[in-house]
């Protein structure tokens, strides 16, 4: 990036925030603070207003940049977000990022525009094996309540113990695993941070109340609390598949800990790590005899009891037949 770009990018950068620090500037151009440094005095010099606080970062005073162009590879990656957030969001988010790209497009140069039309059509995600059915506006509520602090008013279908819940929760964070939303809040209820699963909050309500946030976690806190230390240890598991499966495995395997596989010819050795093992069992089963457990043993016992209980299942249907 030639510095003429630079210094437009700064000043873009400039408005997104209250106040930017200079090593977040650094840090985006791979630039040096005295770079950084040089570049603010030079704005300043072409009659910018940039206010300065030490310690604390740069701000504009009273300034706003006119609309901005984008460059034809900025177009292009708009309509890679856009086809990620058709299969991945719900109604509400995709009806406004529609909105959004609509008026880019709008300030775009004629054959910039045509680019996006002719590129559109031939981009696509495909669709999840198995969508999460998330509540319209879900989404867009939550992530509203995050950034004003506000509680949540939730009712919440626990699968693990099949029963539900209302709840008031002070929202952390959305974070996207295992093929679904996450909310990570909070819950005054039980005096602890949880994970919910966007899918299976049956309704949802913006309380207005607003909470300390300075007194909660962070999300990245919450993701390294949970890496290094979850409740529930993670557990090691080694199996072999029959390489004619693997095919099968791409999308879901990740939900499960997928750590790393081997290549043994006409099978493949998958290492996943993961803390719910009954689930992992059910999982396995359905792929019957083409794959087997190395370890752990407790493991090989889990899927042996379910296969009985298969087993002994179909029986008993047999004979009412």
């Amino acid at each position: 990036m030639n510095r003429l770009d630079r210094l437009t990018a700064i000043l873009i950068h400039l408005q997104t925030k209250r106040v930017v620090r200079a090593q977040e500037l650094a840090d985006r151009f791979g630039i040096s603070l005295r770079t950084v440094y040089r570049d603010i005095r030079s704005l300043e010099e072409a009659g910018v207003p940039i206010g300065a606080e030490a310690g604390v970062g740069y701000f504009l005073t009273d300034y706003h940049l006119p609309p901005v162009m984008f460059t034809n590879a900025e177009a292009s990656s708009l309509i890679l977000a856009a086809k990620l957030i058709e299969k991945w969001t719900d109604e509400s988010v995709r009806t406004e990022f529609e909105s959004a790209l609509f008026k880019i497009k709008s300030v775009l140069k004629r054959p910039d525009q045509e680019h996006l039309d002719v590129l559109a059509p031939n981009v696509d995600v495909s669709k999840p094996m198995v969508r999460p059915a998330y509540a319209d506006g879900l989404l867009t509520t939550i992530q509203q309540a995050i950034a004003r602090h506000h509680v949540l008013d939730l009712h919440y279908h626990s699968l693990y113990k099949d029963t539900e819940t209302r709840r008031e929760v002070e929202p952390v964070g959305l974070y996207h695993y295992s093929l679904t939303w996450h909310l990570i809040a909070f819950c005054r209820k039980r005096q602890d941070y949880r994970d919910f699963r966007l899918d299976r909050i049956r309704s949802l309500t913006d309380t207005g109340q607003r909470f300390a946030r300075h007194e909660r976690l962070s999300l990245q806190e919450y993701i390294e609390r949970e890496r290094t230390g979850s409740d529930r240890p993670l557990i090691n598991v080694s199996v072999v598949f029959q390489k004619s499966v693997i095919r099968f495995l791409q999308q879901e395997k990740y939900a499960w800990g997928f750590s790393s596989e081997e290549d043994l010819g006409d099978r493949v050795r998958m290492e996943l790590n993961t803390p719910y093992l009954e689930g992992l069992a059910r999982w396995l089963l359905s792929y019957s005899t083409t794959v087997s457990i190395e370890q752990p043993d407790s493991l090989l016992t889990l899927m042996q009891t379910l296969s009985e209980e298969v087993r002994d299942y179909y029986a008993a249907q047999s004979v009412l037949m």
